[in-house]
């Protein structure tokens, strides 16, 4: 190797390692978004919905990847189940195949671990290796069709799944949800350089939780405290894509599997975020 091939140390620099993992041959997705918080219990998995179905509703064909594999919520919140998984091009032995996703009642295409479930209140305790397989078959094994926006429901943390996905599949970008109090400052910046880290772009923050509306008088009451969202966004040189409320009728929603009928919720903030992409 010629000398001008050395970097400043006078080493000579080892190729960047693929972990890449290739698409099904029948998916062609355009973006993946992550959606991705630096803790549990900000509403990550009710965000990626409401993305799932504004981009659905602004007439792009839209999925939602979830790899919340050990949590998995996103098809109780759409009342998909395991029935609504097909299995096409099975060997004559009765092996191999492709995974057909559940598709919604608006049609927003949906694989979690829980529609594999034979029972979705039984547990999965795996450990990182087997986790992240999974999450490569989602990939690898699953036919997704056409898809404009694939939003990928990703468990709280910097651990074994995020890293999973940003090395082996074709994020474009991700979204941070966060939530009004101080401590969430520090941890949406462990969010943050993690990103950076996969040099994965940060499309915007949603702050979720973010107010109530007292149902009486209209007046926003922050019962968390007040916003720092602007103010982490501005820091981390991002922008603020929504200050999302909480809801009970959300939450209602949620639970009787009728959420991507909910109307209430403004992420007009994506029109600019998405497009970021191009």
């Amino acid at each position: 190797m010629s000398e001008e091939n050395k970097n400043e140390q006078g080493r000579i620099p080892m190729p960047k390692a693929n972990f890449r993992v290739p698409a099904n041959p029948a998916s062609h997705v355009k973006k993946m978004v992550g959606v991705v918080s630096g803790k549990g219990g900000v509403g990550k998995s009710s965000v990626t919905g409401l993305c799932a179905m504004w981009s659905l509703r602004n007439g792009f064909r839209t999925a939602i990847m979830d790899c919340d594999i050990t949590g998995p919520s996103i098809p109780k919140m759409f009342g998909v189940t395991s029935e609504d998984i097909e299995v096409e091009n099975v060997n004559p032995d009765g092996e191999g195949g492709t995974l057909v996703p559940a598709k919604t009642q608006t049609g927003i295409k949906v694989m979690s671990m829980n529609l594999l479930m034979e029972d979705e209140t039984q547990p999965v305790i795996w450990r990182g290796p087997v986790v992240a397989g999974v999450i490569k078959q989602f990939w690898t094994d699953v036919d997704w069709g056409d898809v404009d926006y694939m939003f990928v429901d990703m468990p709280p943390g910097t651990g074994d799944v995020p890293l999973t996905v940003f090395q082996s599949l074709p994020v474009d970008g991700i979204i941070i949800v966060t939530t009004p109090q101080d401590l969430v400052s520090m941890i949406v910046e462990k969010a943050v350089n993690m990103a950076k880290s996969m040099n994965v772009p940060i499309l915007g923050m949603i702050e979720n939780m973010s107010y109530v509306t007292c149902p009486h008088c209209g007046e926003r009451i922050p019962i968390f405290g007040e916003s720092h969202a602007q103010e982490a966004a501005e820091k981390e040189d991002t922008r603020l894509i929504a200050s999302l409320p909480i809801n009970p009728a959300l939450a209602k929603a949620m639970d009787e599997g009728t959420f991507e009928y909910f109307e209430d919720f403004d992420l007009s903030g994506l029109t600019e975020a998405l497009p970021a992409l191009d």
